[in-house]
């Protein structure tokens, strides 16, 4: 008779329990605010060296699972460095009058950039009042009436020169659309061509040889008269700048003194002040000189007056510290910056006023932070990410230029320097990924900022959960806890990593049960929240998520899944499975099968034959093959072929867990010894036998306990599990109270011959010196059944003609594939 109590659990096992007695508090508002990170010492120290450190390629990855609050930790973090660091300066782009294509780029001190625009939007705006009024004086009037007429005279006495040249030598001048003309004369009468052509051939000999003569003094006298022309406009214009120079003068040294500390904003003023002088007439408001851009795109007077606007990018004029910028959509523009265009008569056209800034440019001087997965899921923003780290500065381009085949004509504006900080966080598949496939990854983000999601259950540990559960509800207006509430909250922490030894800093999830907490205990017109409203809480949201997990549970009962919580059956034992739907998780019990017999096939695992297993599951299967060789098999072949099976398993099989599962139903085929239904069984095995620790051993219990009170609770049911898990159970209390109770029961077992002897109820037996089992144990009946296989086999082959073709080759010779062995 095997004694189940030295394996068995005791209800204190099952469940770490928090006291409430050990909080002072009688409700979490006392308790003063949080100051600190919780649980992520590593990271944090990770994020300071990375943020000091002032070397180029130091950025950060901040890699961990979901839910353990990587983006609160870092923004808390940055919030609270960068509100100790200067304030950066501002950017402006500014219109290139040499080369428009090109805008420039200005640096100005914080909150001087807004102040530059409106300064230069007030100089225009005076400049439009000042010049006109300046052209209007009498002034300008009398100069500009003197130089008109002026040039009429000498125009005049040109003409009259020229005239009376014309006249002495038979011809008239005569002006036409065209221009000045020559005509002949005869008889004080000009003669048209008609009566030129009817002239004897002497008169019009006579006037031809003078034409050329006159065609020439004709063509002097126009050049003259457009020099003449030319220098009285270039006086005008001299006269206009001046005027214009005067009314500018005290604007443009105004700007001068007020950025005199500024010199490329000094080089900017002047480079205005040289295009509003050569564009004074748009200032006086006269007909527009010709446009060089097509009709469609020409620009209408009020727009062209932008080409003196000032494009403020970055605008510190409010800020304190270094800025922090938190990018939660990280496509290529949003980080680079684009440009916007406008319809005009049907076209796109843009300029340096609508440059738009990125994030790169808003976190200049500061911190970025970005999520890994939509960074890398946006079209070229990796990439452009990259470049700016690499080179130190911001460029804004339209996104896939390199790989246009048309490149079309657009703006070039000059790239920003950068000094950022970049703080990318993902999970570690991303960020191993990045290593191995990305060489510059490494080169650009040398800092891992590691993210634990578990922490040492301590005392000091549950103090940090009662001030992160004050601070949410301060924070969010919730109800606060009482000190059973808190315990509660604590022991879910411990819940949600399955270890006794810990607690998570799963943030996300804790601040959720806390949000769900107040609200039932709002609803129940609780002033506090209670334990009692936490467990309702947790209770509600299964509920909301259990409807498959209860589906199966009926299935169960119906038979339409067949599961057996009671009696005994050879070859079959109640396995242990986790299903993970994404949101929720629980365990299911699942029947495995073994059939054997005499042969040399080996041990064919179904499941794998029909691919539905994983790798990890079919090792285990070859481990547990492995450990069955080599306790039976040394001193004779292994004369079996046996079949497992994962009995109605229509989702596939991952995972070793259920390895000696497998390796008990193949013992119970063999030995031929039935095992009790009403036990499961969860446990990986090596290779001597040993169980090893598996994962979701509470979410496995649970699920078979369900099904049990289903159908029904005998006491003789339970659930064996590898000791070394033990420390990994955190049973509700309702299972706990069963297992007190004696109607229920946890095992834990070391071996595999432990885990047989509860299992049959047999004691599996210890070799002697000699090798030999005693007589009746279970290994003993699985030794003699083989030896009666290995004899039933060779008498079959000698039957059979062991010569013969086809005979299957000995042991010795054939090895089993892997797949063969593991099916």
């Amino acid at each position: 008779m095997i004694d189940l109590e030295r394996y068995a659990l005791a209800p204190e096992q099952l469940r770490r329990q928090c006291d409430p007695a050990q909080f002072t508090f009688y409700s979490t508002a006392e308790l003063p605010p949080l100051t600190e990170i919780i649980g992520q010492d590593r990271a944090t120290r990770a994020l300071e060296f990375g943020m000091d450190i002032p070397s180029e390629g130091f950025d950060i990855y901040a890699v961990g699972p979901s839910g353990v609050g990587k983006t609160t930790t870092v923004r808390q973090f940055l919030s609270q460095k960068a509100a100790k660091e200067p304030v950066p300066d501002d950017w402006c782009y500014v219109n290139n009058f040499a080369e428009p294509r090109n805008p420039k780029a200005l640096r100005l001190p914080a909150g001087r950039a807004v102040q530059l625009r409106n300064d230069m939007g007030e100089f225009v705006r005076q400049a439009r009042i000042e010049i006109p009024r300046a052209f209007e004086s009498e002034y300008y009037s009398q100069r500009e009436s003197e130089l008109t007429r002026g040039l009429q005279e000498e125009q005049g006495a040109e003409l009259a020169n020229l005239e009376s040249y014309v006249r002495e030598r038979g011809f008239a001048l005569l002006k036409t659309p065209m221009g000045l003309v020559i005509a002949p004369v005869l008889n004080e009468e000009v003669l048209n061509p008609e009566q030129y052509e009817q002239l004897p051939p002497e008169i019009k000999q006579r006037f031809e040889s003078r034409r050329h003569e006159l065609q020439e003094a004709l063509e002097k006298a126009t050049r003259r008269a457009r020099e003449v022309e030319k220098s009285t406009r270039e006086k005008i214009k001299a006269l206009e700048t001046e005027i214009a120079e005067f009314a500018l003068g005290h604007l443009i040294e105004e700007l001068n003194q007020k950025y005199s500390d500024e010199p490329r904003v000094r080089e900017y003023i002047a480079a205005v002040h040289r295009d509003v002088l050569e564009n004074v007439q748009r200032f006086r408001g006269a007909e527009a000189q010709p446009s060089s851009l097509p009709l469609a795109i020409s620009q209408d007077e009020n727009t062209w007056f932008n080409r003196y606007a000032v494009n403020v990018i970055v605008d510190h004029s409010n800020s304190t510290g270094a800025p922090v910028i938190i990018e939660s959509n990280p496509t290529y523009y949003n980080l680079v910056g684009s440009f916007e265009h406008q319809a005009h008569f049907g076209a796109w056209i843009t300029d340096f006023t609508l440059i738009k800034p990125g994030a790169l440019h808003r976190a200049n001087g500061g911190y970025l932070v970005v999520d890994a997965r939509r960074l890398l899921s946006a079209p070229y923003a990796w990439d452009a990410l990259k470049r700016a780290l690499r080179t130190n500065c911001v460029r804004v381009e339209e996104a896939g230029q390199e790989l246009r085949v048309l490149v079309s004509t657009s703006l070039e504006p000059e790239p920003i320097p950068l000094r950022v900080k970049v703080v990318i966080i993902g999970d570690s598949q991303l960020y191993y990924l990045l290593h191995s496939l990305d060489d510059e990854f490494s080169k650009l983000f040398k800092v891992k900022a590691d993210f634990d999601y578990q922490i040492p259950w301590s005392d000091e540990s549950q103090q940090k959960y009662a001030l992160f559960i004050a601070e949410r509800c301060r924070t969010e207006g919730l109800l606060h806890f009482d000190p059973t509430g808190v315990a509660e909250v604590v022991e879910q922490g411990a819940r949600l990593v399955e270890d006794q030894r810990k607690l998570a800093v799963r943030f996300a999830e804790i601040a959720d049960l806390v949000r769900e907490a107040s609200f039932w205990a709002k609803r129940q017109g609780h002033d506090l929240v209670t334990a009692d409203d936490v467990r309702q809480a947790i209770a509600e949201h299964i509920y909301r998520e259990n409807r498959i997990e209860e589906r199966i549970r009926e299935m169960i009962a119906d038979g339409t899944i067949e599961i057996d919580t009671a009696g005994e059956a050879i070859g079959q034992v109640n396995g242990l499975a986790v299903i993970n739907l994404g949101d929720y998780e629980f365990g299911r019990p699942i029947r495995i099968t073994a059939k054997t017999y005499w042969g040399r096939t080996g041990v064919v695992n179904v499941d794998r034959e029909v691919k539905m297993t994983e790798a990890i599951h079919d090792k285990g299967v070859l481990i547990a093959i492995g450990y069955l060789s080599s306790r039976f098999a040394k001193d004779k072949p292994l004369a079996l072929t046996a079949s497992i099976v994962f009995e109605q398993g229509y989702e596939g099989v991952a995972g070793d867990s259920a390895s000696s599962t497998e390796l008990y139903a193949l013992l119970s085929s063999i030995a031929e010894l039935p095992i009790k239904q009403g036990i499961a069984v969860t446990g990986s095995v090596d290779q001597h036998g040993e169980i090893q620790p598996v994962g979701g051993v509470t979410h496995k219990i649970e699920g078979f306990f369900d099904v049990c009170r289903l159908m029904g609770l005998t006491g003789e049911q339970g659930v064996i599990i590898p000791r070394r898990s033990v420390a990994s159970l955190m049973l509700r209390q309702d299972v706990v109270d069963a297992v007190r109770e004696k109607r229920f029961h946890i095992y834990a077992v070391d071996t595999i011959d432990e885990g047989i002897s509860i299992l049959t109820g047999v004691e599996a037996g210890t070799p002697d010196e000699a090798g030999n089992y005693p007589e009746g144990s279970v290994n003993w009946r699985v030794n003699q059944r083989l030896c009666q296989m290995a004899a039933q086999l060779q008498a079959f082959e000698r039957a059979n003609g062991a010569e013969s073709e086809g005979r299957p080759a000995p042991a010795s010779e054939e090895r089993p594939s892997a797949r063969q062995q593991a099916g």
